[in-house]
């Protein structure tokens, strides 16, 4: 082989496009919408479609704004999965007005003010959700009660009402088809001196995280593991987000079993496992050497545990990846592998 050859291997594309990644991660998203809709009914999907619809629309007038090619832009698909990880991090209660100021937030001022897709240092739906979770707190921690197990289960027209009239039906009240998340749950008994133990006797937990939302993730755990094999993401950052969040739950536990969860909880509760996969590592955002990988990711699975535990938001995922964005540069800097031909 001669030099040229040589140098053309080492450059060669691997024919991956930025819109044909889009594709297979909404693809393996699948797993996750449809759990998502067995347990808590069609609510999640109309975010999800609120979300999408609102993200393109603020998408087009952007690149118009600055003049940029509106098709070709378009079509890269980032907008649709900004979308899509916004309305998997809301509830589905969240009215439609909020929805679109989290994506309006998230489109202009998390991304295309930045410069756009590749310039954007925070991760656009992780930007748009704090927003709206600050701005509107009361609204945006009202869940629904889990199909299958609850009495009562919120339909189509409760999801209808609450998110474009800003009201329940008129044949269910909203404390009938309400109420906390697992994790806010815990964190709010656990500050009333309650016992794990007690606490997990409750009908809103399952076998060992929330009711619903063990399965949840085990089905984004499914998509995400198909990610790895299709190579679109690299496996440092989910390995090592949950094994920051499991390290840190085991310790605490280990110490005291009745006033920590076990980390099986913390795995499968809340939006862990879609933050390992889809949201963490984000190749925007995320950092890009190999052991800088696996600082940012446990960066992100410690700074979640602490903000579950002793924050004031009783998931803290989307925090943690603010947070760890803003260490990135950093990180990348004193992570930096040795160039091929420079001294050490």
């Amino acid at each position: 082989m001669n030099n040229t050859n040589i140098i053309n291997s080492l450059h060669k594309h691997d024919g991956s496009t930025v819109a044909g990644v889009m594709l297979r991660v909404c693809i393996a998203m699948i797993p996750g919408l449809l759990c998502y809709i067995w347990y808590f009914g069609w609510g999640i999907l109309i975010q999800c479609l609120l979300a999408v619809g609102f993200a393109l629309a603020i998408e087009c007038l952007m690149l118009r704004q600055r003049r940029k090619q509106i098709t070709l832009f378009l079509k890269d698909g980032s907008a649709i999965v900004t979308g899509l990880l916004f309305a998997f991090t809301v509830t589905p209660f969240t009215p439609w007005w909020i929805t679109l100021i989290g994506i309006t937030f998230a489109i202009v001022f998390a991304k295309h003010l930045y410069g756009g897709l590749g310039y954007n240092p925070f991760n656009p739906a992780m930007a748009g959700y704090v927003f709206v979770l600050l701005c509107f707190p009361a609204q945006m921690n009202l869940w629904p009660s889990v199909s299958g197990l609850a009495d009562v289960a919120p339909g189509m027209v409760d999801y209808m009402s609450m998110i474009f009239l800003a009201q329940p039906s008129a044949s269910n009240p909203i404390d009938a088809i309400s109420g906390a998340s697992p994790l806010n749950h815990m964190m709010s008994q656990l500050g009333l001196m309650a016992m794990v133990s007690e606490i997990q006797a409750d009908p809103l937990y399952g076998d060992f995280a929330g009711a619903g939302w063990e399965w949840i993730n085990m089905a984004f755990l499914l998509g995400g593991t198909a990610l790895l094999f299709m190579r679109v993401i690299h496996w440092q950052i989910p390995v090592a987000m949950l094994a920051g969040i499991f390290i840190a739950s085991l310790l605490f536990n280990l110490y005291d079993s009745e006033i920590y969860a076990s980390p099986l909880f913390h795995l499968f509760a809340g939006g862990t496992m879609l933050g390992a996969f889809f949201i963490a590592t984000d190749p925007v955002t995320a950092s890009t050497t190999p052991r800088g990988r696996l600082i940012y990711a446990a960066l992100i699975g410690v700074l979640a545990y602490t903000i579950r535990v002793w924050g004031g938001y009783p998931d803290g995922i989307a925090f943690a990846v603010l947070i760890a964005n803003a260490t990135v540069p950093l990180i990348d800097r004193y992570t930096r592998p040795r160039v091929l031909g420079e001294n050490q």
